[in-house]
């Protein structure tokens, strides 16, 4: 494992730190759609991003709710917290683009979290930065209309994929964003008439 990858990811590690991340983790290679965590399973490794993109969300019977997604660098604080706490998981992480991660053994980073302070101040980054996820989600949902939740939904995964054409269907948004096809169809429509954006075949590009 390249130590430049373990330094990089982690700048404010010490070198103690460093080098029992490097002796007991592995990097493998997912590609994308690849099923990382699942409710109802016990968490064996933590993944952290190295390059790519992951989506975790929850479900109830067919329909999903995206909860946020994992960039470069970051790490699935609801996976932690199902290993600290050795409980189930409760939610779902998929792979949204051809990913590489640093897979971190769940009984280290329960080791590391009590010896290292600096192994905790990463994960309450994550948890401050899950929290401020989540907190827009819910207001998204009791507060706004579905053109803005499907607005932002669609500049958002646009932005984490760095382009403005998105290969998705509107059953797959409508999954998402926990709803039916067609509503999301509907409201498209109401977007690509004022301009946000336009359907291009299979694919929706951002406008705006």
């Amino acid at each position: 494992m390249p130590s430049i990858t373990i330094k990089k990811l982690f700048p404010f590690f010490n070198l103690d730190l460093l080098t029992e991340i490097k002796a007991h983790s592995t990097i493998r290679q997912f590609p994308a759609n690849t099923e990382l965590i699942k409710d109802g399973y016990y968490v064996t490794v933590l993944p952290v991003v190295i390059t790519g993109i992951i989506k975790v969300f929850t479900r109830y019977d067919d329909k999903e709710l995206l909860l946020y997604y994992i960039d470069s660098g970051e790490t699935c604080i609801m996976s932690f917290d199902a290993g600290l706490t050795n409980k189930p998981s409760q939610i779902y992480a998929v792979t949204e683009t051809d990913t590489e991660a640093l897979l971190l053994p769940i009984d280290k980073v329960v080791y590391w979290a009590k010896k290292h302070p600096e192994f905790n101040l990463l994960m309450f980054k994550q948890y401050s930065m899950r929290y401020r996820d989540l907190h827009e989600t819910i207001q998204m949902i009791l507060f706004n209309n579905m053109d803005k939740r499907l607005l932002k939904y669609l500049t958002e995964k646009a932005g984490y994929l760095k382009g403005n054409l998105l290969k998705i269907s509107h059953k797959q948004i409508a999954s998402e964003l926990g709803t039916v096809r067609e509503v999301i169809s509907r409201v498209m429509k109401k977007l690509e008439n004022e301009g946000w954006v336009k359907q291009e075949g299979n694919a929706i590009k951002i406008l705006k």
